[in-house]
């Protein structure tokens, strides 16, 4: 973003006062960048910032697809990174509003667009945001390898084995459901596995979940 630009400007002073607290202050410097966009981009931006400061979910969805309307219309680079956090937030509001519909959809539209983000702790948080969506409206698991998986990961909790759930639990929880996705999970059954550290109940749940995803998997690679 130009920081020069007045949009952008009064929004990082919004930004600004929310983190003071000042959230009446937020509000009124939000509205202020919207009453003065002159284009699409702006009103964009300005309307993402809007959206935070609504007093009803049905306010809040009306702001965040205003801001997905304007991006669309702008329709260039300078808003293909925003896709990804846009389409999260229309999610999010119809989650809100009790519509796991529209919020699945989104929440789809959401996890195609995070490839456009660069690598980085906002990438890796929203990541897990729209994995959590995703859950959430059923988009994603509910098979036996999943189940298993999960059985597994309440072992290692109930132990504290910081060691193992610090390999596992990020690529479970950050999860969009691809090929690519399942495949590092795998991956990293499998090494907790060749590190034959896990014993009793532990690894007996491992097997169970390694031979789960197996009998899933295969008849995949059969055909």
């Amino acid at each position: 973003m130009n920081p020069d630009n007045p949009v952008v400007r009064l929004c990082a002073d919004g930004m600004r006062a929310e983190s003071e607290g000042r959230d009446a202050d937020a509000r009124a410097l939000f509205l202020e960048a919207w009453e003065a966009a002159e284009d699409d981009y702006d009103a964009c931006v300005a309307a993402h910032y809007v959206a935070r400061h609504q007093e009803s979910p049905e306010d809040t969805l009306h702001w965040n697809e205003e801001c997905l309307a304007r991006a669309d219309a702008v329709g260039d680079d300078r808003v293909r990174p925003f896709y990804a956090s846009l389409h999260a937030t229309v999610a999010r509001a119809h989650l809100d509003l009790g519509r796991p519909e529209p919020a699945r959809a989104h929440f789809e539209s959401a996890a195609t667009h995070l490839a456009g983000l660069p690598d980085g702790p906002y990438a890796r948080w929203l990541g897990l945001c729209v994995a959590r969506g995703l859950r959430t409206t059923g988009a994603l698991g509910g098979g036996p390898a999943d189940t298993s998986v999960r059985a597994l990961l309440r072992l290692l909790c109930a132990s504290a084995d910081l060691d193992a759930l610090a390999l596992l639990l990020p690529a479970c929880r950050g999860g969009l459901g691809t090929l690519e996705d399942e495949e590092r999970i795998t991956e990293v059954l499998r090494m907790l596995r060749a590190e034959r550290r896990l014993s009793g109940v532990e690894a007996a749940a491992l097997d169970r979940a390694l031979a789960d995803r197996s009998a899933t998997t295969a008849p995949e690679a059969a055909r």
